[in-house]
């Protein structure tokens, strides 16, 4: 199959394929069958702008994996395959297709490609199920804050527990200077 030459048409689908599977921070694979055109189109504006939902021949989405270095997703293309590039939040992407498919059995989640190692159906679905990029930073900084406070009340403590011994003995002093007169 490798050896049989393509025509040019099938050569620049192959070079745009191979192109999108480098760019992308991830690649799922979908089976749409049953899925109207409509329906394809609702899923392409859920998943938003920095997701492309492309419909490929299965020989020449292998050719283009093969190409771009990915290897593990000979088996995942069978059927009608459409594959969704991920530039953006890889969590976002997976949500959106994993409620698709809730809401549209007739999608089927294959598998795919995260950070260049094939993944199955339910790592995918694992990915879906991690809060957004937006949360995790949020809980992270409050971590930090949290534990810089802790910091800062632990460096303040001698601070302040001398100005306390300061005050206590000023105050006894006073009180022996008090009872001697």
């Amino acid at each position: 199959m490798a050896d049989k030459p393509i025509r040019a048409d099938k050569a620049t689908a192959v070079v745009e394929l191979t192109e999108n599977f480098r760019n992308a921070g991830a690649t799922v694979l979908t089976e749409y069958r049953g899925l109207t055109v409509s329906q394809l189109t609702q899923l392409r504006r859920s998943l938003g702008k920095e997701t492309t939902y492309t419909v490929a021949k299965n020989t020449l989405a292998k050719r283009a994996a093969t190409d771009a270095g990915i290897s593990g997703l000979d088996e995942l293309f069978t059927g009608p395959t459409a594959l969704t590039f991920v530039s953006g939040d890889v969590v976002e992407a997976a949500k959106g297709l994993r409620d698709f498919a809730k809401a549209n059995p007739k999608l089927v989640i294959k598998g795919g490609v995260f950070e260049g190692k094939a993944i199955s159906a339910a790592e995918v679905t694992k990915l879906a199920d991690l809060e957004s990029r937006e949360v995790l930073l949020a809980k992270l900084a409050g971590a930090m804050k949290g534990n810089l406070s802790k910091a800062a009340a632990l460096f303040q403590a001698p601070l302040s527990k001398t100005a306390r011994l300061a005050a206590a003995l000023q105050d006894k002093r006073e009180k022996e200077g008090a009872e001697a007169a």
